[in-house]
């Protein structure tokens, strides 16, 4: 893991970070010392690791929580370059959306597509984190909305140092078998009114989570419109299951 840039604001401080061709960026409050609880945060599809509100809430976290927060671009986003393979995917994709109806298929077909990359990826980001003094190897949660679930699910069932999860935005497309490895709390955000996701399908991944410690927030409104107060829950959420 090589830094390549270190700045504080707030109580919070930032550094990006390199690891291999991962671009990264790590958020600890400012006394940051010792072992503390290590969240990963996943960003929605087309968007990045300081996209605004995983800059917000990574900030929150680390200032209010005492966390450690991790961002990195997702395979083909961000600063990372983009293959052939997803562009045919994504071309997929954009069909879909442009015919109308149920995209949750190309949505599945994407999220596989990536998360084959993915899922090592975070497990080499948390192994390098996890050995910095000032992380160490404390309880470790997962944060991740839209593309951030849907790469999100599949880490989560196959990575045992996870212990709690904030996940939502998404549809059981491509996520059943994983989802159904889940066994650690899961506090899931659905948007009722959502014009992205059918909200049939949201539920039916609720649904498919195999843990009992699970909790549902459905709330008004379209696919980006997640009422702030929802931050507060899953900040409260992640303090109590992480410590």
């Amino acid at each position: 893991m090589r830094f390549t840039s270190t700045t504080s604001l707030d109580g919070v401080t930032e550094r990006l970070f390199t690891l291999g061709d991962i671009p990264g960026v790590l958020w600890t409050p400012d006394d940051a010392a010792g072992p503390r609880p290590l969240i990963l945060m996943g960003h929605g599809g087309g968007r990045h690791k300081q996209a605004p509100d995983i800059v917000a809430h990574a900030r929150r976290f680390a200032a209010e929580g005492g966390f450690a927060v991790v961002a990195v671009d997702a395979p083909h986003h961000g600063e990372r370059p983009k293959g052939e393979e997803f562009g045919r995917v994504l071309a997929g994709l954009r069909a879909g959306m442009v015919a109308g109806g149920d995209n949750g298929g190309p949505l599945a077909a994407m999220h596989e597509f990536l998360s084959e990359q993915s899922v090592p990826e975070w497990r080499a980001v948390l192994d390098a984190v996890q050995d910095l003094d000032f992380v160490g190897a404390g309880p470790v949660g997962y944060w991740g909305m839209s593309m951030g679930c849907g790469l999100g699910v599949p880490f989560v069932a196959a990575e045992p140092r996870v212990r709690a999860a904030v996940l939502g935005l998404l549809g059981v497309h491509g996520l059943a078998e994983a989802a159904a490895r889940i066994t650690v709390p899961v506090r899931f955000l659905l948007q009722w009114d959502d014009d992205l996701v059918p909200r049939e399908q949201g539920l039916a991944l609720f649904d498919a989570l195999a843990t009992a410690g699970k909790t549902l927030h459905a709330n008004p409104g379209k696919h980006g419109e997640v009422p702030a107060f929802e931050t507060d829950s899953s900040l409260r959420f992640l303090m109590r299951h992480l410590g």
